[in-house]
């Protein structure tokens, strides 16, 4: 895995172009001024100088200046966002300045020449050749957004979405194209300013993301096809996903921007259990017995455990340039109430982007550098699931008082607490007290050398990191009636008992270095040339120490556990050719060889090859003239990419035989001393690289002037060895399980993006955005299988509560692997469903694990976007609506709680039961109904994400301009699903924290 020779020919490379030096030129300024289609001044403009980072932007009365610009024939660079980008020809003279005439900019949508972000550099849109969608920061998501995914929630086809409920930075599933595995990593490479990020899971954090400051983001650009992703090779098989952060700009005068967010979050709905003289009529009614059980109180647990939360989002930021240092600095502080009552995060960011221009212009650094700082306050969320279960006659607190905080809990006759009972949900929260404080710091320094002698080639080194450092602790008060049984290990002192005390820390390092050479030609007007050839290496190293828990007095409860560290390494060789003849034809090859070091020896190689092309119909002289279309390009790839992520459920080394001690508790005894085994481990000499190839064909036209633009693409992708845990018989190894390649998977679907501006004039602006994906997951292979075999059984990383061992999914040959198995169940004349009565599927007469079926499934099959943006004068009226459409969801709330199993159950307490329960009357829990399909319900939904009245309160009387926002985020739901939120990443509901309705006031001031 070593390559020193690279490594030396890199520190060469570097020191022969910090020895080029040259004589910097006499310079001179130019002035101008840019004009929008009504002859008005523009302002924000960006001018630049091509070829260089020298630039300004336009003062409010559209003109603007740029001072050292080198002398001789210059070409200006005028861009705006949803305007032409135009290009001026001047000459500069020594000491002078240039006068540039008025130049007049239109509006255009389509942004033909706008440069587009892809794998190591940009290209022109226009010879793009890959199905690649840019969201830049005007079209963003607006409101209280925390985590910076939830930027484009709704705004790009192909691409869901999904928060893990409504916890200050909850952890986010994203899913594009489908998921492309089983049991290795479904998510996509996220790739900050050149460094792709570790985004696995984070001690202490619930998403990686969330470290991230969006305020900080400039732009989002998502590949999608093999042709746009190979070039990242075997971290790509899901999509890669770049973020571009803001950064400062040569020659521009010195801008502080200042905005500020203060939002208010309630929950809107509820778990639909019943209310408490609800529930005194139910027992009276199924359990007369249990009557004397019942309190006096009327206690709504939800409303005691939710509260209305308020966030601060406070952000500020530096751009301009001194001298010829362009630059960026920012910082943001958020302070995020949770609406579960004691939930809290709190996130620091800073940032600085350096980009000087050196030698001559031949030289341009980059150095970005972004640190953050959380302090996370976690609520127990199973204190959702007590809420919804406790008894609503009980009161919060004890009327006679106890020794547990005063809390109403159960208690036996000498004042302790009864065991295997349910547990105050108030006292759940505020007597745990469960912190964490992550700091990480992402940066890199990229260096990019156009050669004295041959400009067209360049030389690029990036040297990155990823470094994250976390720790936290859990406390549970002495008080806590639910760890009153907690005993010490020390049985000299049993005086001690009650609560708990332990702590965590995880430090993680990503280290890159990345170089390549590149080649680009312009030969004529019409035609260009780029390759590009490159060397990867990134290593990953994790270390989490253990540590020992006590008491809450201190006592030692548990001895520590084993220490952690891991690593992996990957190291790639990359290249592409990009070529287009006559602005008319497109192509593109890529090839990458990657190795991991999570492969043995003989199969830790792979190559992931690519190549698409794109014909420009416009450009073609039967099209040329015809005024119908503005744009219109095919565009068809070819692709192999690679998957290597199986640490979740194998490790860093599922290939190595080893052995690993044992917890302390799981020791043997040798005379009086004890002693710690190690147990050996499963693994897999074998394991190989799973591999998806992609064919994807796209259409990207343009009508009315670039007023109705859009883009359409098909795509097929098949996943071949795909990485498994599957069983193994006995003797052949140490596990019941074994990450294996066994069978393939594929996706079909069509993406449709479209974009309008139907009134464009004077005062009226309205542009729209919608964008659908249809996507059919299907298995079609497992490998070879024993007779009767029909599939793996999966909950896909949920778990079911209530029903001890049960699975609701399954990897079923023919089926989405997102598919639930379940008992088709059996309804009475009335419509309910009978109890314990399902289809015998195999026909033998009785019911048994046989007669499950492989039915709906989770992950839908249709997602919708639409967004509009309607602007009069200074006033603006946003919105974005989301739609998922055939997806189903396991209600596990109603198969745990919808029956009379909290009355029935016990002869020491009743807890609360669903509504559902008076409808089917199942009078307790019975492990097949866990299984009914009964409980698989239409997650089908329309959710307006958000909307946004803006106010542009213009340029005040000190030259600052005040932009006032205000905002509803989660507006309203639209759904048939009978549960509280049908937006669940892996279709179980089960203690879902609710998605909160959030109202939020905003205010921008530059100056």
């Amino acid at each position: 895995m070593k390559h020193p020779y690279l490594v030396k020919l890199l520190f060469l490379l570097l020191f022969v172009c910090a020895g080029f030096t040259g004589a910097f030129a006499q310079t001179g300024s130019v002035s101008g001024r840019v004009l929008d289609e009504q002859k008005q001044g523009l302002p924000g403009v960006t001018v630049v100088i091509e070829g260089t980072s020298l630039g300004n932007s336009t003062n409010a009365d559209g003109t603007y200046s740029i001072q050292n610009v080198p002398t001789g024939p210059q070409t200006l660079v005028i861009s705006f966002v949803g305007y032409n980008t135009q290009r001026q020809t001047v000459t500069v003279a020594a000491g002078q300045n240039s006068a540039v005439p008025a130049v007049t900019i239109g509006e255009n949508t389509t942004l033909l020449n706008e440069a587009v972000v892809v794998g190591y550099g940009t290209q022109r849109k226009e010879d793009v050749t890959g199905a690649i969608t840019t969201v830049s920061a005007k079209d963003f998501v607006k409101g209280q957004v925390t985590n910076p995914e939830q930027l484009i929630q709704g705004k790009t086809a192909g691409v869901q979405i999904t928060t893990g409920g409504g916890s200050p930075g909850a952890a986010t599933t994203i899913r594009i194209r489908g998921g492309s595995s089983l049991n290795a990593s479904n998510d996509p490479l996220i790739v900050i300013d050149g460094v792709p990020v570790d985004n696995s899971g984070v001690s202490g954090a619930s998403n990686a993301l969330s470290l991230i400051n969006p305020n900080d983001i400039e732009t989002f650009t998502v590949l999608k096809d093999a042709s746009a992703t190979a070039i990242y090779g075997s971290r790509a098989s899901n999509g890669v996903i770049l973020i571009t952060t803001k950064k400062g700009v040569s020659g521009e005068k010195l801008t502080v921007n200042f905005s500020s967010q203060a939002s208010l979050s309630h929950r809107y709905n509820a778990v639909p259990v019943l209310s408490a003289d609800e529930f005194r009529s139910t027992v009276q009614r199924v359990a007369p017995e249990k009557a004397a059980l019942l309190g006096n109180a009327n206690t709504n647990w939800q409303d005691e455990v939710f509260r209305t939360a308020q966030t601060y989002d406070n952000n500020v930021s530096i751009t301009g340039a001194v001298g010829k240092l362009p630059f960026r600095a920012s910082y943001g502080n958020l302070s995020q109430q949770g609406i579960l009552i004691t939930n809290r995060l709190i996130r620091n960011t800073a940032s600085l982007s350096l980009n000087p221009v050196l030698l001559d212009n031949h030289l341009r650094v980059n150095v970005n550098v972004k640190g953050s700082w959380i302090d996370n306050n976690f609520a127990d969320n199973g204190a959702i699931g007590s809420a919804a279960a406790f008894d609503p006659t009980q009161p919060v607190v004890s009327p006679t008082g106890n020794a547990f905080g005063n809390y109403f809990e159960y208690l036996q006759g000498n004042g302790t607490p009864q065991q295997n009972v349910p547990r105050n949900p108030v006292a759940q929260l505020l007597l745990r007290r469960d912190r964490s404080s992550v700091k990480r710091s992402i940066g890199n320094a990229q260096l990019d050398y156009s050669f004295h002698f041959l400009p067209d080639l360049h030389a690029n080194v990036n040297l990155g990191y990823d470094i994250t450092r976390s720790n936290g602790s859990n406390f549970i008060d002495a008080r806590s009636a639910g760890a009153y049984s907690n005993t010490p290990l020390d049985a000299s002192n049993r005086t001690s008992r009650g609560g708990s005390f332990n702590q965590y820390s995880q430090n993680r390092d990503n280290k890159l270095l990345e170089a390549y050479l590149n080649y680009s030609k312009q030969f004529g007007s019409n035609n260009r040339l780029e390759v590009l050839g490159g060397y990867s290496y990134q290593d990953f190293i994790r270390d989490e120490p253990a540590y020992p828990t006590f008491l809450a007095d201190g006592s030692l409860f548990k001895l520590a556990a084993i220490p952690v560290r891991t690593q992996y390494t990957i190291i790639s060789f990359y290249g592409r050719a990009n070529l287009t003849l006559n602005d008319r034809y497109v192509f593109t090859g890529t090839l990458r060889d990657d190795a991991s070091s999570r492969f043995p020896e003989n199969n830790r190689h792979a190559v992931f090859p690519a190549a698409s092309v794109a014909w420009r119909l416009k450009e073609e002289n039967f099209f040329k003239d015809m005024t119908t279309f503005s744009d219109l390009k095919l565009r068809a790839g070819y692709g192999i990419t690679g998957q290597q992520d199986v640490a979740g459920v194998a490790g860093d080394y599922p290939y190595l035989q080893r052995y690993v001690i044992n917890t302390p508790t799981a020791q043997y005894q040798l005379g009086n001393s004890f002693f710690t085994p190690y147990s050996p481990q499963g693994f897999n000499r074998n394991l190989k690289w799973e591999q998806t190839t992609t064919y994807n064909a796209g259409l990207d036209f343009g009508f009315l002037e670039g007023k109705l633009n859009g883009s359409v693409d098909v795509y097929y992708r098949k996943t071949k060895d795909l990485l498994a845990q599957v069983p193994v018989a006995l003797g052949t190894n140490f596990t019941n399980l074994l990450v294996s390649n066994v069978g393939t998977l594929e996706n079909r679907g069509v993406e449709l993006n479209l974009n309008a501006t139907p009134v464009e004039g004077e005062h009226w602006t309205w542009t729209l955005n919608a964008n659908g994906t249809y996507n059919k997951n299907r298995i079609t292979s497992l490998g070879t299988q024993v007779p009767g075999f029909q599939g793996l059984e999966t909950n896909n990383g949920g778990s079911i509560s209530g029903g001890t061992g049960t699975t609701i999914g399954i990897y079923s040959v023919g089926a989405p692997s997102s598919a639930f198995y379940t008992y088709k169940q059996v309804y009475g004349p009335d419509g309910r469903p009978l109890n314990g009565v399902y289809v015998d599927l195999d026909g033998d007469g009785t019911i048994t694990a046989r007669d499950r079926y492989v039915g709906k499934q989770f992950a839908p099959k249709v997602i919708l976007g639409f967004s509009s943006n309607v602007s009069y004068d200074r006033l603006n009226l946003a919105f974005t609506l989301r739609s998922n459409l055939g997806n189903y969801v396991y209600n596990n709330i109603n198969s745990n709680a919808g029956n009379y199993q909290g009355i029935n159950g016990s002869n020491n307490f009743v807890s609360n039961v669903t509504e559902d329960a008076n409808y089917t009357q199942f009078p307790n829990i019975a492990q097949t109904r866990f299984s009914s399909d009964y409980y698989i319900q239409n997650g089908s939904f329309l959710r307006m994400e958000n909307i946004t009245l803006g106010y542009n309160a213009g340029t005040l009387g000190g030259g600052e301009t005040l932009r006032l926002t205000a905002a509803v985020q989660n507006v309203f739901l639209s759904t048939k699903y009978k549960g509280l939120d049908p937006e669940i990443s892996n279709g179980i509901d089960n203690n879902v924290y609710p998605r909160p309705r959030t109202y939020t006031l905003g205010l921008n001031l530059t100056f």
